[in-house]
């Protein structure tokens, strides 16, 4: 019988898991239980993705606001603070922040605008262009941004995040001021101790600002790298990755998780005797079209994955083919001439017109935003994401 499906992705119910818990045990346990129960079979070059979240509440990864506090003040001693380009989170920065306002006494926080860089808006482009304000240029203290644009509440959450930041750093009892500019050099005229919380352009902050004359300049991914009065660390991210877990502690980003994908695969093959990919995977990479919001606050989407998800996408686009090498040829004589096409394509497509508009992506990125969505973050309760038919292509 002909084929008419090709990828699946399934999302797996599983045991709320706690600290202690043998993630191994409990994937593999989902994966055969699901096949049975629900009827499908396990096949190679199946893939199974695994939410960090799971594997970091197995290893406990868990940090409260105290050893930020500690590693903070080991780190910088230093009653002003320069705090730049935080994410606006409530989940993400929030407990964060307050962790490092308890580490210092006046804290000066440089906020990007008109967005964040995943995208959460502080005000729309229009608004700027209404304004005659540049981004990239001009720098508002916070009575400015308030004289230009009032208060603004970000269109998903209604939270005002200037408001918001503020009142954690008092709380916590220290000073704040706050700025808005996009030059990581500003930061430099108000104190020369700074902390660089973006996330993906963290490189390119902490070394203008050691450039321009910062004299002690960490990222978020500097501080709690090792284990402060026994809490969770990640050696290779810090604090980048991690989550809200309570109003005093985070959830970091897992650690050591080639070992455990390896074997989930090892164990998959002598149960079943199929190799199946497996892949420990955090927030996708896709743009919301309304709020112009980026997914990816994780430094990574996939901190750990199988050797068979290594690379790209070596496909050709199916209607460039049919319109441009095959125009005269309908039904199945098209779909056997197609298929020849790619049973014979070349080993290595880049730059040829046959990729184009193709996704020029690795698969761990494109996998992992499918089980991203898939699996959701709310109460779907479907930590693991099975996937099947992702590398078939037309002809199988």
């Amino acid at each position: 019988m002909e084929r008419m499906v090709g990828t699946v992705s399934r999302g797996l119910r599983a045991p709320i898991v706690m600290k202690g818990d043998n993630i191994v045990e409990i994937v593999v346990d989902t994966v055969l239980k699901a096949s049975k129960v629900e009827g499908f079979p396990i096949r190679d070059r199946d893939i199974i993705g695994i939410t960090e979240s799971l594997v970091a509440r197995a290893q406990g990864n868990y940090a409260d606001i105290d050893a930020i506090a500690t590693d903070i003040k080991s780190k910088f001693n230093t009653d002003t603070l320069g705090v730049i380009f935080p994410i606006l989170s409530r989940n993400r920065f929030a407990v964060i922040l307050r962790g490092i306002a308890r580490g210092t006494k006046k804290i000066v926080l440089m906020l990007q605008y008109p967005a964040d860089e995943v995208g959460n808006q502080l005000v729309t482009i229009d608004d700027l262009d209404k304004k005659g304000i540049n981004p990239w240029t001009d720098v508002l203290t916070e009575k400015e941004f308030r004289d230009l644009f009032g208060k603004q509440k970000h269109p998903f959450t209604g939270i005002d995040y200037v408001e918001y930041y503020r009142s954690i750093i008092e709380e916590e009892g220290a000073e704040c001021e706050i700025i808005f500019s996009n030059d990581p050099k500003t930061i430099l005229e108000y104190t020369k101790y700074v902390l660089a919380c973006d996330i993906h352009s963290r490189k390119r902050t902490k070394r203008i600002i050691k450039a321009h004359g910062g004299e002690r300049v960490y990222g978020l991914d500097d501080i709690l790298t090792e284990p402060i009065d026994g809490n969770g660390y990640n050696e290779a991210y810090g604090l980048l990755g991690s989550n809200k877990a309570t109003e005093t502690s985070l959830k970091l980003f897992p650690r050591d998780c080639q070992v455990i994908v390896d074997e989930i695969q090892a164990i998959l093959k002598e149960k079943t005797g199929k190799t199946v990919e497996v892949m420990v995977y955090g927030d996708g990479a896709f743009k919301d079209p309304v709020c112009k919001i980026w997914e990816l606050a994780d430094p990574v989407v996939a901190p750990a994955y199988t050797k068979g998800l290594e690379g790209t996408p070596n496909e050709i686009k199916l209607k460039y083919i049919a319109d441009n090498i095959f125009p005269n040829l309908r039904g199945e004589e098209l779909q056997k001439a197609i298929a020849d096409y790619i049973k014979n394509k070349e080993k290595d497509l880049v730059g040829k017109m046959e990729s184009e508009g193709t996704t020029p992506r690795r698969l761990t990125d494109l996998i992992g935003s499918l089980c991203d969505l898939t699996s959701g973050s709310g109460d779907k309760g479907t930590p693991i994401v099975y996937i099947q038919g992702y590398f078939d292509s037309f002809i199988e």
